[in-house]
């Protein structure tokens, strides 16, 4: 199997928007959200990737297929310590998931950027939390340090750890 997470071009913003709309549709159990007008979720911040620096978008494909994405930026929900990157959206398809693909991807992200990390979870999201404690231990052999209950900007678990 070829896994391959690759630089997302301002061409592929299309992509990301429909399959954000997945991923959005996945957390919809978690998060009181609802469709707008058109019945879509509508993730604002998208172009951003294209207009701000300091934000990272990746497409996932599995052997030349469609198979996820992860959006990295560098804006931290945890204002009493620097972080150089956070993972902002991580999304690995159904179809995909539970054959190590988002650890695989997760590692290869976190090597493309040294620094202070920050990865949240939604609260409700007990799956996520797993999966990110889980990769983060192997990641960081245990080097990370899980904020539990979240700060007044975030409402759940958020792990941090440095791997420069």
């Amino acid at each position: 199997m070829k896994i391959e997470l690759i630089e997302a071009s301002k061409a592929d913003k299309m992509i990301l928007k429909n399959m954000i709309e997945l991923y959005n549709y996945d957390l919809s159990e978690y998060e009181n959200r609802d469709l707008n007008e058109h019945g879509l979720y509508d993730y604002s911040y998208l172009d951003n990737y294209w207009t701000e620096k300091d934000r990272y978008p990746f497409i996932i494909r599995i052997d030349d297929k469609l198979a996820g994405f992860v959006l990295v930026n560098k804006h931290s929900v945890v204002t009493s310590s620097p972080t150089d990157y956070a993972i902002a959206e991580f999304f690995v398809l159904k179809k995909y998931r539970k054959r190590g693909i988002g650890k695989i991807v997760a590692f290869e992200v976190f090597n493309k950027f040294q620094g202070n990390w920050e990865v949240k979870q939604l609260r409700l999201h007990k799956v996520s939390h797993i999966f990110w404690n889980n990769v983060i231990n192997q990641y960081t052999l245990g080097n990370f340090i899980e904020l539990q209950n979240g700060n007044e900007v975030w409402d759940g678990p958020i792990h941090r750890f440095c791997n420069k």
